[in-house]
């Protein structure tokens, strides 16, 4: 493992003045700010180092779990620990050179070595969106000059499925679960759920926006990075349903895209053709999904005269209110194939294929 070297330039009369420094692995170094006796290195002024601790314990947790690093001594630390449970936070990004930064890291709960585009001698992602939104995609660099996929169809082909980094246009990286199998493979997961999964779905609209769950099990990607990625190219959609018996069926629209937030993440779909029938835009003429804005707990947007989200216990384009229903604990459902005991869900786009 890399030695961490800490130096403390000067006592700070006040988490304002003086600076501690740390190695070139800390984000947010640069050569404006390195210490002149130690090149390449960054510092981290006290300001900063609260802040880390004030973004709370699962932050700890995350980038303890990417450089594997054990948490338990760590279970009930008390105010007294903070400053040595936060030097162990470093301590632990220490372990790789950090050159990335993840947008939704939140969603990644494992090791590097789970990233399939990533190779040993690639830095380790543990960067977070708190940081990262609003930052420009060109302050990182793809490692060994090569380009992030902006999504799945990317990938090259005959890559096994599982979680890569793509980076859509105008964003740092999104790690995703990518479908290398279904159909050809490159498809972009949107969205898996199953009837048993952990998620109780019924989220905030700021939480549905940056998406949450697990990336190897159920999880939202999130209906901005949706949207950020469904503007790159004309895409074509893939709901894949596993009915009450747990046959697998698919309902395909050959167009798939998200209108931005200002307009609410309305959906707009194309023409239908699978095997579960269309309940996205006729399945039930006052019913429609197609053409609906997104809707949460916190904030309504549907066509009925109450909140179809709160209602039901989960974001999605409602109408008045539903004949899908995918991401919600327990009661999945498809139009007239599963009304509420549909095994499990998943959402996949790609490019469309006359693009």
């Amino acid at each position: 493992p890399s030695r961490v070297r800490a130096g403390r330039r000067a006592t700070p009369a006040s988490p304002q003045e003086g600076s501690f420094s740390f190695g070139q692995w800390l984000p947010g170094g640069s050569q404006e700010e390195s210490d002149p006796v130690k090149p390449g290195w960054g510092s981290l002024s006290p300001a900063d180092a609260h802040r880390i601790w004030d973004r709370s314990r699962w932050r700890f947790v995350e980038v303890a779990a990417l450089a594997k690093v054990d948490i338990a001594p760590f279970a009930a630390v008390n105010l007294a620990a903070q400053h040595l449970l936060l030097l162990t936070c470093l301590l632990a990004l220490s372990a790789t050179v950090l050159a990335l930064d993840i947008e939704n890291l939140n969603i990644f709960n494992g090791t590097s070595d789970k990233i399939l585009n990533l190779s040993p001698a690639d830095p380790v992602p543990v960067h977070s969106a708190e940081h990262s939104r609003g930052k420009r995609a060109s302050d990182t660099r793809p490692p060994a000059g090569r380009a992030w996929p902006k999504d799945c169809s990317e990938i090259p082909s005959g890559s096994p499925s599982g979680i890569y980094l793509i980076q859509p246009t105008g964003l740092h990286q999104l790690v995703v679960y990518c479908d290398m199998n279904e159909t050809s493979g490159g498809w972009t997961v949107l969205q898996r759920n199953r009837r048993d999964t952990q998620i109780t779905w019924a989220e905030s609209w700021s939480t549905y926006k940056y998406g949450f769950g697990n990336v190897h099990d159920d999880y939202w990607l999130g209906t901005e990075y949706i949207y950020r990625i469904t503007k790159q190219k004309v895409y074509q959609v893939r709901f894949v349903i596993h009915d009450s018996s747990g046959t697998m069926k698919y309902a395909d629209y050959n167009l798939f895209g998200l209108e931005d937030e200002s307009k609410g993440y309305r959906l707009r779909l194309g023409s239908y053709t699978g095997t579960a029938g269309d309940a996205m835009t006729s399945n039930n003429p006052g019913i429609v999904h197609d053409n609906m804005k997104f809707s949460t707990k916190d904030l309504d947007q549907d066509t009925y005269s109450g909140n179809c989200a709160s209602s039901y216990s989960g974001g999605w384009w409602y109408s008045a209110c539903y004949s899908v229903r995918l991401n919600v604990k327990g009661s999945i459902t498809w139009g007239s194939i599963c009304s509420g005991n549909c095994q499990a869900s998943a959402i996949l786009i790609k490019p469309a294929s006359y693009c």
